[in-house]
């Protein structure tokens, strides 16, 4: 072979969880990732191991999401919103029965929701970190970890808390897969010096920067972002390929965007009689997404013109973009190899937002399986590996420091640091050092004191969130993402004075407990001040 390409999978989303509320709309976004990217994704990945189909994947589970994923009140909830699903396609069938063009449809949605709830049910026991873990200790996937609640390392400026976020993190990983992990997806691909060696002290090998990161180091790299650097701690530093990139991301040329995938945007939630649809919208009555969308993209045209879907062309469709990427990346490795001659054969990251695949880009999970096949079968240029494992073929390379860098809009973390979220950081903060003195003060807490100490370890995670600035930044559900953030402080400061006073009110400890319940392994004192 004559390089390396790494699909890396980041599947993440912000810890919701309400028990408070028979419902809630926000927990929708795991509910959603679920139907239309975990299980499909699990399929595929199931399916690939049991034809004997060789293939390495990397995919970040992050702690929030692996919490929600092994949470029985939440799954129970899943269970019940797909019963209605299903009840939904149910009437679609029976409402479109004699329609040329929206039967198949509904048909094809039907079949799908009902093979989908079989294999939450029968195959994977409702236990789907159990399934990923299964395809791990097969060795198809390297599951990676973040960081603890995707907190956004290089704006917290006490030591402790980054490191917290890293110790935390790789103990829950610990708790969930049965040994240490090895590569870490930081949070936004957020760094800044000095960040790798709380990566070292738990073992862990290799991350994730943007392509700007490793172009901008000192001294700068000579294989550029097609090889990895060493740290000065020498964990790796691997940075995503552009190129790649483009080629799903991009809004205008990215495949996502093809004439005949299907529309996200038209879902029956929206389009048809309120009252028919109500049962299966929010409490509030608001209409909402349903997952039943029987329009493709069709071009640049109004929602109203859109034409109905054909899944089998869109098939077909991602059968031909699987050809055209796996191509694209064998001439790319080519060029390389001649292009950099002796040493260690270039590796392409191409790294994704897992919800990207089923749930914005509903072909997404059969682009995948046809390139793993293809990849498999079809060419000798190329293997699918992990970073890991490129790392165990070839050790030796470059030391370098990268610079302070993140992705999204920019590349140095103004989408989580602008006038829409800046006032959340001094609050932050303060939090942070009082948690700090808490650990200090408190050597070996015992009974409550020791409850309280590590709500107040898990108030603060929570609110370190970036999602929570990001959907601030983005001007989506600000609401809450306020709120959130509020809620935590607030409990935060609320358990502090407590502490302080030595008058913890149990009954709404107990409360707080059972609402905020992430990292039940939790120990406070990984905030404590290093020696």
């Amino acid at each position: 072979m004559k390089g390396a390409l790494a699909i890396v999978l980041h599947a993440h989303l912000p810890y919701v969880r309400h028990p408070e509320f028979p419902e809630f709309l926000e927990e929708d976004w795991l509910y959603e990732a679920i139907t239309e990217t975990y299980l499909p994704l699990l399929e595929v990945f199931d399916r690939c191991a049991e034809d004997g189909v060789p293939y390495r994947i990397t995919l970040t589970l992050t702690p929030p999401l692996v919490g929600m994923l092994r949470d029985e009140l939440l799954m129970e909830r899943y269970s019940r919103r797909l019963d209605q699903l299903c009840e939904l396609c149910d009437k679609e069938v029976h409402r479109t029965r004699g329609d040329p063009q929206f039967a198949p449809l509904a048909r094809h949605y039907h079949e799908r929701l009902y093979h989908l709830r079989r294999l939450f049910h029968d195959r994977y026991r409702r236990d789907l970190v159990g399934a990923f873990k299964r395809l791990q200790d097969l060795g198809c996937l390297e599951i990676i970890t973040c960081g603890a609640t995707h907190g956004f390392l290089p704006l917290m400026i006490h030591p402790e808390a980054i490191r917290a976020q890293v110790q935390v993190a790789c103990a829950h990983y610990r708790m969930h897969f049965g040994r240490d992990p090895r590569g870490i997806w930081l949070p936004e691909c957020a760094y800044s010096p000095g960040i790798d060696k709380y990566l070292a002290a738990e073992n862990i090998r290799f991350f994730f920067v943007d392509s700007h990161a490793l172009a901008n180091a000192v001294p700068r790299p000579r294989r550029g972002v097609y090889a990895p650097i060493y740290t000065p701690s020498g964990v790796a530093a691997f940075a995503r390929d552009p190129e790649s990139s483009m080629q799903v991301w991009s809004a205008e040329h990215g495949y996502p965007g093809d004439a005949v995938y299907r529309e996200f945007y038209r879902d029956i939630g929206w389009d048809l009689d309120y009252e028919y649809v109500k049962p299966y919208l929010q409490a509030t009555g608001e209409r909402k997404n349903t997952g039943i969308k029987y329009y493709r993209i069709t071009g640049k045209v109004p929602l109203g013109k859109k034409e109905p879907y054909d899944p089998a062309a869109a098939r077909a469709r991602a059968d031909v973009h699987a050809g055209n990427f796996l191509f694209n990346r064998t001439k790319q490795i080519e060029y390389l190899r001649s292009a950099f001659g002796d040493g260690p054969s270039p590796i392409v990251i191409s790294p994704y937002d897992a919800e990207l695949y089923g749930h914005w880009w509903y072909e997404g999970p059969i682009f995948l399986d046809m390139l793993i096949r293809k990849a498999a079968f079809d060419q000798d240029v190329l293997r699918l590996e992990s970073p890991v494992d490129y790392l165990a073929e070839f050790p030796e390379h470059q030391l370098s420091q990268p610079p302070l860098s993140s992705w999204g809009a920019g590349g140095y973390a103004s989408v989580w640091l602008d006038e829409s979220n800046d006032w959340i950081y001094r609050y932050l903060h303060k939090a942070s050092e009082r948690m700090i003195e808490l650990a200090r003060v408190h050597q070996d807490a015992r009974d409550t004191t020791r409850r309280a100490l590590n709500q107040a370890a898990r108030e603060l995670l929570l609110a370190q969130s970036s999602d929570w600035a990001f959907i601030m930044k983005t001007g989506t559900m600000v609401d809450y993402a306020v709120r959130r953030t509020r809620e935590h402080l607030l409990r935060f400061s609320r358990i502090y004075q407590q502490v302080k006073e030595n008058r913890i009110d149990v009954g709404w400890l107990s409360m707080v407990e059972s609402r905020d319940n992430l990292f039940p392994e939790i120990d406070y004192r990984v905030y404590r001040p290093a020696a």
